[in-house]
């Protein structure tokens, strides 16, 4: 029986069971594979990192989809910078938003996702709302942030690692383009790595984030597959007031919405910023 060994870190690792094996392929930019496990449904892994599985997916998805645009309010437009398996766009569609522009490096992977992982996009890659751009998405960035018609209200970086072609986005030069991308109060989140394990990603983030937001800081979700107990996310945001949006208010927005969610609630929302103290400490010390 194949057994699949992550590479992440030096001193441990996860193993995984392939139980049936979809696709693997060395693509333009990466190492592909897609397969079954038991526990986990199918599991898709770039350059030997898992990056998602069916079972969990929608906690991470969830949270970084739902909790910027609910605290902005009034999305128009949202930026997604890869999440080629799809499953950040399929949230982020289920807001009444008018255009939605993702920028995937890898085609392949856009396109293994939506034949292998089928239940992430959930045919959210259909609709009409959405620029898919197959491009880098640093330079994706760097492009438009000195174009006037094209600014966003939300941007998410559902990135890779900080390796190969995901380091790029945790630059200090990523962050102040994606600044420069923002409408007015817009807000920009991006997933940062397990800090238990990864605690430089974190502190790396916070100091180069610091020079260009009034409002810098972090929350987190614990997600099964990523090793290490809560994963973080961080959040950059001129708007000052969007981080103490009500319950209530939020509660209104999803009934409106009628959004459904199996991991996102209000209260979740509230809570997520409240870090464990190992995490402060950490952020505290970049």
């Amino acid at each position: 029986m194949k057994h699949f060994k992550e590479t992440l870190y030096d001193a441990v690792c996860q193993e995984y069971r392939v139980d049936k094996l979809y696709f693997e392929s060395k693509t333009e930019h990466q190492h592909l594979m897609i397969f079954h496990n038991a526990q986990l449904g199918r599991v898709m892994t770039l350059d030997g990192v898992v990056q998602t599985t069916e079972a969990d997916e929608f906690i991470y998805h969830e949270m970084l989809a739902h909790v910027p645009i609910l605290a902005h309010g009034k999305v128009k437009r949202v930026l997604i910078i890869g999440g080629g398996d799809g499953g950040m766009l399929r949230e982020v569609l289920k807001h009444p938003i008018e255009q939605v522009t993702q920028v995937e490096i890898d085609q392949a992977v856009v396109d293994m996702a939506i034949e292998h992982l089928p239940n992430h996009s959930a045919g959210a890659y259909d609709d009409p709302r959405l620029n898919l751009v197959i491009a880098n998405g640093f330079d994706f960035v760097k492009n438009t942030a000195n174009s006037r018609d094209s600014k966003f209200d939300v941007i998410i970086s559902d990135s890779t690692d900080p390796i190969g072609p995901g380091e790029v986005l945790f630059s200090e030069d990523f962050y102040a383009y994606a600044k420069a991308c923002l409408n007015d109060n817009g807000i920009l989140v991006t997933q940062n790595g397990v800090p238990f394990f990864q605690e430089d990603e974190v502190q790396n983030t916070a100091r180069r984030m610091q020079p260009h937001f009034k409002d810098r800081r972090f929350y987190c979700a614990p997600i099964p597959t990523y090793y290490g107990g809560f994963m973080t996310f961080a959040w950059g945001t001129d708007n000052l007031n969007a981080i103490s949006v009500s319950p209530e208010t939020l509660e209104k927005q999803l009934e409106q919405l009628n959004l459904a969610t199996r991991y996102y609630n209000a209260g979740i929302h509230q809570a997520a910023f409240a870090l464990p103290e190992y995490i402060r400490s950490a952020v505290a010390r970049a």
